[in-house]
């Protein structure tokens, strides 16, 4: 009976995020009620599964989150995998308020930062694809949870080597599941040398994250031929760079004359997200796989010297795909059978007819069914699907509000320093770096939001142990500021003037 006044005492002070929690929890219940086997996500999908039940290292993505299904498939189970990623979702939110909690904000301010994980219902659906988003955030926020946790104590310590190795590890192993995680590898570093005496965390991080990169990118050349994690990231930036790109004005070498776009292609302004499959790009009329490394080396060599001879296309290009993330309304894009994906359903998929990805034959039907003993890989049970559908065209985050978000975490930046802007470098560099480099896709929104929610809520808080919390801070960073002079003092202008 020891523990139960300690529990009861916990409950009290955490009671306002355990109501956001259990209600969160609620809404993912109906949502695996209203769909058991999952959604699909078409394409990526049946390539994770197909990897499962053949693993190993992939030309156009790394498959660490095909290993995650690997671990899972003597349960034959769908419904397990979609279950697991919701608690991989809450997961996020509880690591996402603990760490404002250790950085002394109310209950109420660390709570407001969690609601958009807890509660945004593209959020919600995303858990519930067959996809790899919710394995790579909840690793990267693990990560950075471990990076802050000391820096956001009360004694504001630089992060432990012990703890830069874990959290190079899960950094690693995130960028294993989605390759867009790989800039933070060397970015993360850099921040931890701000800490005075950093640079032994920095070694740390850094020598952690290369041991399982490195190891992948040895059984990719094993299997492929070539020291890599991928080898289309060079189809990609071409397709960033297909649209604009002018040959009289690159004058590329002879061997990558015929990579411009010919006219008639220019002129539709396909989004690169679907001009990269198309069968009839120079690339893949080219080469009979774009795949191959030396075809990847030829086009990456001709994106980068598009961007080198045209950098005002290549910025405009960029930054309306940033652009995107802020607007009020949800854009067809890339195309309207793509972003319709990202919603609930109420009626069952359909599955294609192609070849699969499990490398035995038979098709992605085929391959779904050897992974699950569940002969009905798609059901919707209406009166629950129904209802998520209506939960999600009206409880989700605006762009605009994001926008606010990231502007509050600038704000906590100036404020905060090295810890708020280890977070939003994260959130910002999660945001630009698929767009600069392949193309704006509404998936790869969710992953920023903990990060961008994480450094917003620093904004909250007292810049040392023994300053107000909440709006507290805010007040006292408003009245300490050039306008207001030292707290308690009279307001500038009512009295002498003074230096600056």
């Amino acid at each position: 009976m020891r523990g139960a006044p300690d529990w009861r005492a916990f409950s009290r002070r955490h009671a306002l995020f355990l109501v956001a929690f259990l209600g969160a929890a609620a809404l993912r219940w109906t949502a695996l009620r209203a769909y058991p086997s999952g959604l699909w996500f078409t394409g990526d999908s049946y390539f994770y599964i197909g990897h499962a039940l053949n693993p190993r290292p992939s030309s156009t993505r790394t498959t660490g989150y095909s290993m995650l299904l690997w671990l899972l498939r003597p349960a034959h189970s769908l419904y397990l995998i979609v279950f697991l990623q919701h608690v991989l979702g809450l997961a996020v939110a509880v690591m996402l308020y603990a760490l404002l909690r250790r950085a002394r904000l109310p209950g109420w301010a660390a709570v407001l930062a969690t609601l958009p994980v807890l509660y945004d219902g593209y959020q919600i659906q995303l858990e519930h694809l067959i996809m790899s988003e919710t394995l790579f955030t909840f690793l990267l926020i693990a990560g950075v949870t471990l990076l802050l946790w000391r820096p956001l104590g009360p004694d504001r310590a630089r992060p432990g080597w012990k703890q830069a190795v874990a959290a190079g590890a899960l950094l690693s192993a995130a960028t294993l599941v989605r390759s867009a995680g790989a800039p933070l590898i060397p970015l993360l570093p850099l921040v931890l040398l701000l800490w005075r005496g950093g640079w032994r965390s920095a070694i740390a991080f850094g020598t952690a994250a290369a041991v399982p990169l490195v190891s992948y990118a040895f059984w990719f050349q094993q299997v492929n031929g070539t020291f890599a994690l991928t080898t289309t990231d060079g189809l990609f930036l071409w397709g960033r760079t297909a649209n604009w790109a002018d040959c009289a004005k690159i004058r590329p070498p002879a061997n990558e004359r015929d990579l411009c776009l010919p006219p008639d292609l220019r002129a539709q302004r396909i989004p690169p997200g679907r001009l990269d499959w198309i069968a009839t790009i120079p690339p893949r009329q080219r080469w009979r796989y774009v795949g191959a490394p030396d075809a990847n080396k030829t086009l990456r060599d001709f994106a980068i010297r598009a961007v080198l001879a045209q950098p005002g296309a290549y910025a405009s290009d960029v930054l309306r795909g940033i652009g995107y993330t802020f607007e009020n309304r949800r854009r067809p894009y890339p195309n309207d059978t793509t972003e319709i994906l990202y919603h609930f359903r109420d009626r069952p998929q359909i599955f294609p007819g192609g070849r699969g990805w499990s490398g035995h034959g038979g098709t992605a039907l085929g391959d779904i069914l050897t992974y699950t003993d569940d002969g009905t890989p798609s059901r919707v049970n209406l009166p629950e699907a129904k209802r998520m559908i209506a939960y999600q065209d009206h409880v989700h985050l605006p762009g605009p509000a994001l926008g606010v978000v990231f502007a509050v975490g600038v704000v906590a930046v100036l404020r905060r320093g090295r810890t708020a802007f280890l977070a939003l470098g994260t959130a910002a560099t999660l945001l630009v770096f698929p767009i600069a480099t392949a193309d704006f896709d509404y998936r790869y929104i969710l992953p920023v939001l903990p990060f961008a929610c994480l450094a917003a809520g620093l904004v909250f808080a007292p810049r040392n142990g023994n300053g107000p919390g909440g709006a507290g801070a805010v007040l006292q960073w408003v009245r300490a500021s050039r306008w207001w002079g030292i707290p308690g003092s009279r307001r500038r202008g009512t009295g002498p003037a003074s230096g600056p």
